[in-house]
């Protein structure tokens, strides 16, 4: 919530145009925000209304922070696809907010 506060101050009288808004939020993600943003399907976000909702849902839902355990832990499942797999492994890592991994080091925990 602080992020979306925060993002909206920044963006002054351009924050009152919706569409500006939502192409002025990428800039202020990295990380897991980052990554979140651009695995959304393409034109899923219309409006800064359902861009902040889908943040809040996603990012504040109630479920704690994930750890490297969890990740460790994921296993393919015998009737899961490849890509099912590593969409997985990426929705949990996107979840560790305060582990770094590079797409190589995910593949090497994920092999």
């Amino acid at each position: 919530m602080e992020h979306v506060n925060r993002f909206t101050i920044q963006c002054g009288e351009a924050g009152n145009r919706d569409e500006l808004r939502v192409r002025l939020f990428l800039s202020s993600l990295s990380g897991s925000a980052f990554t979140w943003f651009i695995s959304l399907p393409p034109n899923s976000v219309i409006t800064w209304a359902n861009l902040e909702k889908q943040f809040h849902k996603y990012f504040f839902s109630g479920v704690h922070e994930k750890k490297i355990t969890d990740l460790v832990k994921l296993r393919q499942r015998n009737d899961e696809s490849v890509e099912s797999f590593v969409q997985r492994i990426r929705e949990v890592k996107n979840k560790c907010y305060s582990l770094v991994l590079d797409d190589r080091q995910l593949a090497d925990l994920a092999f």
